[in-house]
């Protein structure tokens, strides 16, 4: 089994890339790319730590994040499971990466740079929703920002085959496959949407 270990190696497959896949970065948001953040509800936020990398999805029922300036995007820290993977990885190692979708593009918007985790109550209470605020806000420094080409959607048609989901296993099939019976998946999945919409913030 061959391997690439050198960078030579890596770009010696691959054609240099087009002229547009270089232009397209910038440092800061332009009003192109503040306008398509702004409509999306959903982003994957990638952070890193000692013990590595971690992706976590975040949605929100309106803009998932809020700018703040061309330079710095809110993102306020909803309910979730409590592991805090991505927070303490932010505490540990600011690097992070932010990667927007919007349901019916082909396109994704990805930005690059560092995030750190205000407790400012002033900015808090500014995100409450339903008389809850979230514990944090992750303050995201943008180092980079680009739109990444649709090839990955279009081959995937994430947005036109409805059905994909159909026969997979719930989470509670999965943890109770992993318990091997001990944990009561049917109860778990019978229970969780509804204990779900009542704590989405």
């Amino acid at each position: 089994m061959s391997h690439v270990t050198t960078i030579a190696e890596l770009e010696a497959l691959y054609p240099a890339p087009a002229g547009a896949s270089l232009t397209k970065v910038t440092p800061a948001l332009t009003p192109s790319y503040a306008r398509w953040i702004g409509r999306a509800r959903f982003c994957i936020l990638t952070t890193v730590g000692p013990e590595g990398v971690d992706a976590t999805p975040r949605g929100d029922d309106g803009p998932v994040v809020r700018i703040a300036d061309a330079k710095t995007l809110l993102l306020p820290d909803w309910r979730g499971n409590n592991r805090l993977d991505s927070l303490r990885n932010i505490v540990r190692d600011g690097r992070a990466a932010l990667m927007f979708m919007v349901a019916g593009s082909d396109n994704v918007i990805r930005c690059n740079g560092t995030a750190r985790l205000s407790v400012d109550a002033a900015l808090c209470e500014s995100f409450t929703r339903k008389g809850v605020a979230p514990r944090c806000v992750i303050e995201f420094a943008i180092s980079e920002v680009y739109v990444q080409c649709a090839r990955a959607l279009l081959r995937a048609a994430l947005w036109r085959d409805g059905d994909c989901a159909q026969g997979l296993p719930t989470v509670g099939e999965i943890v109770a496959e992993i318990t091997e019976g001990a944990f009561d998946g049917a109860a778990y999945d019978a229970e969780w949407l509804g204990r779900a919409k009542s704590t989405l913030w």
